[in-house]
């Protein structure tokens, strides 16, 4: 690192001793009395940012008209009556490990809509600027916050918070606390490192306890306290942030470079494939929420799952992004697997919505990657909030499954329909919150509960 960008990492450090920083984050968490299960289970939230085909993923119809079912052939899986799109080849080969949710549906037609109802609950068919209710991940790491912890328990590795000027998930009457822990930029980069995590080397964890020892005793000494406390007694949430950056698990934990290349290799060395092995070493190392989204340039030109005809040619997108996606989430699996990890960690892969199985033909609004010159003619699939696929694993559900199923065309739900509040139902029920009666407070200081009308969906929860 170079001086002047370690003078800027340690002033940085230093100065979230004020306001609402790392400190007063723990500060804040800790007016909420510590839940702590006996069991520290955790869950990995593979977010499709847009809203990925459930009739070109996990819900293929080959035997529709031709204007429903796309282009591609299927593939029959290690599971029993479980056909995938052609695309999904790893997938296919263990689908043993996993269980497809074909029946997911709701009102949410818009994307923050769609989001909001599918994170926190949020009934409402109508978009918004941001969420009126918590989303699932923070409601769990303000339930499951324990002070002990020199790791962030809540981590967003490229998090889910925005869609265009729309907040679609986030704390909201809980408070900023509760924000995730954001990773940002690409994993897969020579240079990716997370800023104030870690400092490696020790003559810099050396300045930095110095700095923080110097900042303390002028603290004191503003208060006006009799003598100069001693580095033991300094304040336990500065002590806690000052772990944070100097912790060694916390370092080990994010540095992508302790993998070997060949496990690298495996997950692919592009963004997504890095950030989902991220995602594991992770819960690996003891963190409960985490969260990815799987976005940017690897999708196409809008970067996002959002195929309409004027954004992508829906079916030259989907192509261009299985193969990172089917590497990815078929590595993050078999990974947890063979690490022992899949009794603990659940991991759910799903977008706010599926896409609508009739195949509509409208110009494009711009050439470039995956989509025609504009005002090419090209196929895409809209928003479909009435049906939606989404992938199970680990957690020690009964896995090699298939749950629900919708219509021949795709368009409706007929079997085993299931709603956002049975979906946060059934992530609490995994990380051992009891969501049948706790309630939280709102800003103005009444019990919500935190799931409304739903209940755990059988199949889903440890077997």
């Amino acid at each position: 690192m170079r001086d002047e960008s370690r003078r800027e990492f340690l002033r940085f450090g230093l100065s979230a001793f004020g306001a609402l920083s790392l400190p007063g984050l723990y500060r804040l968490r800790a007016t909420m009395a510590p839940s702590v299960p006996a069991e520290r289970t955790a869950v990995i939230i593979v977010w499709l940012r847009g809203g990925g085909s459930h009739l070109d993923t996990y819900d293929p119809k080959p035997d529709a008209p031709a204007d429903y079912r796309g282009p591609f052939k299927t593939l029959q899986t290690r599971t029993t009556g479980l056909r995938i799109t052609e695309l999904l080849p790893r997938h296919a080969k263990i689908s043993n490990r996993f269980t497809i949710l074909r029946s997911m549906a709701h009102t949410g037609g818009g994307h923050p809509a769609g989001s909001l109802q599918l994170l926190s609950g949020d009934p409402d068919p109508q978009d918004k600027l941001q969420p009126i209710y918590p989303d699932v991940m923070s409601v769990a790491h303000r339930l499951r916050y324990d002070p002990r912890r020199t790791i962030p328990n809540y981590i967003g590795v490229n998090p889910i918070i925005r869609y265009d000027n729309f907040t679609i998930a986030g704390p909201a009457y809980l408070g900023d606390a509760y924000s995730p822990f954001a990773v940002t930029g690409d994993p897969s980069a020579p240079n990716f490192r997370v800023p104030n995590i870690g400092l490696a080397d020790a003559n810099e964890q050396g300045r930095f306890a110095g700095r923080a020892e110097l900042h303390q005793t002028l603290t004191s000494a503003r208060h006006g306290l009799d003598r100069i406390r001693s580095r033991g007694g300094m304040d336990t949430f500065q002590e806690q942030a000052i772990n944070l950056l100097t912790s060694p698990e916390a370092a080990q934990a994010f540095d992508l470079n302790r993998e070997s290349p060949k496990v690298r290799d495996r997950y692919g060395r592009n963004a997504w494939g890095q950030q989902l092995l991220l995602a594991r070493r992770l819960v690996e190392a003891g963190v409960e929420i985490v969260t990815t989204e799987l976005s940017g340039p690897l999708c196409g030109r809008v970067q996002n799952w959002d195929d309409h005809a004027v954004n992508h040619h829906v079916f030259e997108a989907l192509k261009f992004r299985a193969p990172y996606f089917d590497q990815a989430v078929s590595s993050l699996i078999e990974d947890l697997f063979e690490r022992g990890l899949d009794q603990r960690v659940l991991v759910v892969v799903t977008g706010e919505f599926g896409r609508t199985p009739k195949i509509s033909y409208v110009a494009s609004s711009g050439g470039g990657v995956a989509s025609g010159a504009e005002g090419t003619v090209q196929p895409g699939r809209d928003h479909w909030p009435s049906a939606n696929s989404m992938l199970w694993s680990g957690g020690g559900i009964s896995t090699g499954r298939v749950i629900g199923s919708t219509d021949r065309l795709g368009e409706t739900v007929i079997d085993r329909r299931v709603g956002p509040q049975d979906f946060l139902a059934t992530i609490y029920q995994h990380l051992g919150i009891d969501y049948d009666n706790v309630t939280l407070p709102d800003q103005n200081g009444r019990p919500i509960h935190i799931v409304q009308a739903g209940k755990a969906i059988p199949e889903l929860i440890r077997a």
